[in-house]
């Protein structure tokens, strides 16, 4: 890991690291351990991240949407607390490029694998706990996770957009919208963009640093247009082209 790719981690993350050696193990694959035995591997810390971004995430929740039930509450937590999520947040981040891999792991594109992103996610997480406290475990996920959990606990009609452009699409063009997504830049700072398409026209575009967060975009730029009556943007897409094809 390079100073520069660490500072730009610890920036995008949101905390700067005091305790170098806990920081090294959370960034250590065990196929890097099986090539430098004198190297704890980061599983232990998974463990200990997961139990913290459990009860970080649980606590947050509990407290902010007392109308929620047990059952409404479990999902908002599920649907940021699994590795998909977490393999996107370690992307937007920049962890990849600071992990440390095996040169077999590492060749294979070790860096850009989701389970290996969302496991190191987690060690992160442990290791910011372990140097800062439950206080710096807490701002460092809710840094991360605070829109989405927003996102999540609004639900359909709130902030998904996505969901809101689906109904409005049912009724005014009796089909569903299509999203086609490229992306743009190194593996570890993509960004994507998205175009929402119906009828075969474009209604709206955008961007962000997950396909997620680029499909968001794009439908709340559609529902405003298509909620307003005004026509498809200009550029137009045929089914099935490429968003970025001329």
């Amino acid at each position: 890991m390079t100073l520069d790719a660490r500072a730009q981690f610890e920036s995008l993350l949101g905390w700067t690291f005091t305790d170098d050696a806990v920081l090294r193990q959370a960034l250590s694959h065990r196929s890097w351990c099986a090539e430098h035995a004198e190297d704890q591997s980061n599983e232990r810390l998974e463990f200990l991240g997961d139990a913290v971004l459990g009860v970080v995430v649980t606590d947050y929740i509990y407290r902010t949407y007392p109308e929620h039930q047990e059952g409404e509450l479990a999902k908002v937590r599920a649907s940021v607390v699994n590795a998909e999520v977490l393999a996107e947040v370690a992307a937007e981040i920049a962890l990849g490029p600071c992990l440390r891999l095996g040169k077999g792991e590492d060749s294979s594109g070790g860096r850009e694998k989701p389970s290996i992103l969302a496991d190191a996610m987690e060690a992160i997480i442990a290791a910011v706990y372990l140097d800062g406290g439950m206080d710096a475990a807490t701002l460092v996920v809710m840094r991360l996770l605070d829109r989405r959990i927003i996102d999540a606990a609004t639900g359909p009609g709130g902030d998904d957009y996505k969901t809101r452009l689906q109904e409005l699409a049912a009724q005014q063009f009796d089909r569903l919208p299509r999203y086609n997504v490229r992306d743009e830049g190194p593996d570890h700072a993509k960004r994507f963009f998205a175009t929402v398409m119906l009828s075969g026209q474009a209604f709206g575009h955008g961007e962000g640093g997950s396909k997620k967060q680029a499909e968001q975009a794009a439908a709340r730029a559609a529902w405003v247009r298509i909620s307003a009556g005004d026509p498809p943007v200009t550029t137009v897409f045929r089914e099935g082209q490429d968003a970025g094809a001329p």
